[in-house]
């Protein structure tokens, strides 16, 4: 898709449409671009760049704080579509996708044909654009789909992968980031062309294992099959503080909120969760995260929250400040039929509860769907419980 997120929202908001939008957090915040519309992107404005640079490129570009359940949405009428011109689809993110057409084409179908249907479905339906790849192997075809965008169409045919990739950057080759490119650049190499020239020796002894892949796909040789199945390993949601924290309160707020966010994807998406995580970055960038096992897998927010909060608990101290939390959930499972309740809390120990707090567990899961719903319908975080409210001058 075409600068999806932005898209999305200059189609949803008419006075949105022919300016420079950013989508993404506050410049105030540390927040980073999530997606820049083609008008933003001509003043150099582009995702992951910290929003503070972006807004200093182009002062006039409408922020707009990222609608993820509505990006989910139209990425899941996108997907349908796709699944459409044929059912082995492998999602890479919401708007991104490997469509195999193999079985088209020997119907009598053209590339050219199931491209350019593609991409007229998608605008009829969605009056959004797609850029379509279309190549022998899945990394061509993706390096393709970026040639021409927006609403672009490229084929590379077979036999003509290595003369397509040549002249193309380093940069484009999947694998290749910022840190391998450098060292390619300091070897005097500039294009896929000239990585495909060099002996395989060169490439191990530089690269190991990684070496011999790259030298394939400068190529254009990769004989990976489209996965129709990509199971879903994590859920988490973390925040970048506007100024460093150090206050166990405000930090357990925030704790609170993600937690909270959390246990909603797990119930939207039909998933219980064995573990809780959280991730913690100093105000030297150290990183780390610590997490725990539960005793049963749960989508219960109390439980996921109580357990995030001992998780930060431990590592709170005086000489501690931090720039960045969040919290997630792993060991994921489909939601079981029913669920067996536990003679146990989450620490292993006897459960002192009465008998009624069965009754008062239902009630808090319809609680927690309540406010997730709310927080969906109407954005951010709109209602949340009144234990963690937090001053106006905390992160949003």
């Amino acid at each position: 898709m075409d600068a999806f997120f932005a898209s999305v929202e200059q189609r949803d908001d008419p006075e949105l449409r022919g300016k420079p939008v950013l989508v993404g957090g506050s410049p105030r915040s540390r927040g980073v671009v999530a997606a820049a519309s083609y008008e933003a992107r001509t003043f150099g404005c582009r995702s992951a760049m910290p929003m503070r640079t972006a807004v200093r490129l182009c002062p006039h570009a409408e922020i707009v704080k990222p609608r993820f359940s509505r990006y989910h949405e139209v990425s899941s009428q996108i997907m349908s579509i796709f699944r459409d011109v044929s059912p082995l689809v492998e999602p890479l993110s919401m708007d991104e996708a490997f469509i195999d057409v193999s079985h088209r084409v020997s119907e009598g179908a053209t590339p050219a044909e199931l491209g350019q249907w593609i991409r007229e479905r998608v605008r009829r339906d969605t009056q959004l654009t797609v850029s379509c790849g279309v190549a022998t192997s899945k990394s061509v075809a993706k390096i393709a789909s970026d040639r021409d965008k927006p609403d672009g169409l490229t084929i590379v045919p077979p036999g003509r992968e290595a003369e397509f990739l040549a002249p193309l950057p380093i940069s484009d080759l999947w694998g290749v980031g910022p840190k391998t490119a450098d060292r390619l650049h300091s070897a005097g190499i500039e294009t896929i062309g000239d990585l495909a020239e060099q002996p395989m020796p060169w490439l191990l002894d530089r690269f190991g294992s990684r070496g011999e892949w790259f030298w394939q796909l400068a190529r254009g040789l990769d004989d990976r099959g489209v996965s129709v199945e990509r199971e879903t390993k994590s859920i988490s949601s973390e925040t970048t503080f506007a100024e460093d924290i150090g206050s166990e309160s405000r930090l357990a707020a925030v704790v609170s909120e993600q937690a909270n966010s959390v246990a909603g994807r797990l119930k939207e998406h039909g998933f219980w969760a064995r573990t809780v995580q959280i991730k913690l970055r100093l105000s030297d960038f150290t990183t780390f995260t610590r997490q725990r096992t539960l005793s049963a897998p749960t989508s219960d927010a109390t439980t996921i929250e109580q357990t995030a909060q001992s998780l930060l608990r431990e590592q709170v101290s005086p000489m501690r400040r931090f720039r960045l939390v969040g919290v997630g959930v792993s060991g994921l499972e489909q939601r079981p039929v029913a669920a067996q309740l536990s003679l146990f809390d989450q620490s292993g120990q006897p459960s002192v509860e009465p008998p009624q707090s069965a009754a008062r567990r239902e009630r808090q899961r319809a609680v927690d769907e309540a406010v997730r719903e709310l927080n969906e319908k109407y954005g951010g975080d709109i209602v949340h419980f009144g234990a963690d409210s937090h001053s106006a001058e905390e992160p949003p």
